[in-house]
């Protein structure tokens, strides 16, 4: 399937010089190349120290899925995942996801995207047969933890499918201490209910996690019957098109084999489409010489309505502990609009001229229009009378249309990132598009995009606090 988003970096680029835009061009084209390179030095084994840690495994990795499960169906990997999502969506009413960082933020962000925002207040039948979702393990916050706790206890009847639910468990090491301490406790709850040497206490939680550390060797001992890995060679905040972004979404009842299909799609653009065709070059070209050339540190990621916020903090999450080193990266910050022209809306208009903004807008709404109803004169108080029968969708475009000319009357840049309609195959774009010009944006600033050591800090100071070291 062709590539469905686009990028309109039009507004942006008048206040682009052609000489700021000829003299990036060929060091763009020199970072992308270099970012899939980086691919042969991670295999080769042989990792230079300037270049450790090296987790460019994401890149490759949608096609490489797509062709084993093209090859061996029920067996790939894919395969395996969508088999145990079957399960688990036949036979739970509630899947409890426990994770942080990458192993959280990518399902919170498909979720939000592909489902009503009202899923768990729906009756089964309603949810299409799909489990609620519920996240957790993501912070050590005692009243949200005791809240979900509670809710799990209204739970009185471990044989009525209405009243079963299971975890799936993300952590590469199984040391993240907020996702630990969360597995015990609802892993305690949960044999408490079924049983503790129940069949459901082992089938009903699917440990993702890697090949050695502590959640594989529990996972081990518990005698789970259904793991899925998280591959080596590809960082936390890389990892959503990854089983731990795909299984959980598959349990759901979401297409990963389409977004696996979408993120392929942009690997092959990205690694082959010159600057002017290349939406993730592109997205790069424009943020980098407006940090460089005018200043504007603060990347706006602009989502118009409600069901991109998730995806715009996980990109936070991305952008900031990609570049956020050496003392230099763009400092990353989504808003909702238009809830939030009330309140940033001044400051980006008439504030410190240090923001670029990406509007992303969703062009085809999911649901039939909402329309404004005509009323009777004497209740034409509010005076939208003059509106009556225009749909939100047209509200919504004149709200982007009327911000993005405010902007560009006073030279404040701004650029559309268009997504036709939101489904499984255009999230695989958009995430993967993300990751490439991640690291792309990275090897231009001669910043290593992978690892993260200064997250690093807190989780050791925080455990030898524990410990009564500190």
């Amino acid at each position: 399937m062709a590539i469905t988003l686009k990028y309109d970096y039009s507004a942006s680029r008048k206040l682009i010089s052609n000489e700021q835009w000829s003299q990036v061009h060929q060091p763009l084209l020199a970072a992308r190349d270099e970012a899939y390179a980086d691919i042969s030095i991670m295999q080769s084994g042989s990792i230079p120290a300037d270049k450790d840690p090296l987790d460019a495994g994401f890149i490759n990795y949608p096609q490489n899925l797509l062709d084993e499960y093209a090859r061996d169906k029920n067996n790939s990997l894919v395969g395996r995942m969508l088999t145990s999502a079957e399960i688990l969506k036949s036979q739970l009413d509630r899947l409890v996801v426990l994770g942080i960082g990458g192993s959280y933020m990518g399902l919170r962000a498909i979720y939000e995207a592909l489902f009503n925002p009202y899923h768990n207040e729906l009756d089964r039948p309603s949810r299409g047969n799909i489990p609620k979702l519920s996240f957790e393990g993501n912070n050590v916050d005692n009243d949200a933890i005791a809240a979900l706790l509670s809710l799990l206890k209204t739970c009185d009847d471990p044989q009525d499918l209405m009243k079963r639910w299971g975890i799936v468990v993300i952590s590469k090491s199984g040391g993240t201490l907020e996702t630990a301490a969360a597995f015990r406790i609802f892993r305690e709850a949960l044999e408490n209910y079924y049983g503790a040497d129940s069949k459901e206490a082992k089938e009903f939680v699917v440990p993702i996690t890697g090949d050695v550390g502590k959640l594989r060797d529990l996972s081990n001992l518990k005698g789970y019957p259904v793991t899925f890995p998280i591959p080596d060679g590809i960082g936390g905040r890389f990892s959503i098109l990854t089983p731990v972004g795909l299984h959980p979404a598959a349990a759901m009842g979401v297409d990963i084999v389409a977004m696996l299909e979408g993120a392929a799609s942009m690997t092959n653009l990205v690694k082959t489409a010159d600057l002017g065709q290349n939406p993730a070059l592109d997205y790069v070209a424009v943020c980098h010489i407006m940090e460089k050339a005018h200043g504007m540190t603060t990347r706006i990621l602009s989502t118009w309505g409600k069901k991109l916020e998730a995806v715009g903090l996980w990109y936070d999450q991305l952008l900031a502990e990609s570049l956020g080193k050496e003392e230099k990266g763009a400092f990353p910050l989504t808003v909702v609009n238009t809830r939030d022209l009330h309140s940033r809306g001044q400051q980006h208009q008439e504030g410190i001229r240090d923001k670029i903004i990406t509007n992303v807008i969703v062009e085809q709404s999911t649901h039939s229009d909402v329309t404004i109803p005509q009323v009777s004169d004497p209740q034409d108080k509010d005076q939208l009378n003059k509106y009556a029968g225009k749909g939100m969708p047209e509200v919504m475009q004149a709200a982007i249309k009327g911000t993005n000319k405010a902007y560009a009357d006073v030279d404040r840049p701004t650029s559309d990132l268009m997504i036709p309609k939101l489904d499984a195959h255009a999230l695989g774009e958009l995430f993967q598009m993300f990751m490439l010009a991640t690291v792309i944006e990275g090897r231009l600033l001669k910043i290593n995009p992978y690892g993260q050591p200064g997250v690093e800090a807190y989780k050791q100071n925080m455990n030898a606090i524990l410990s009564g070291k500190m």
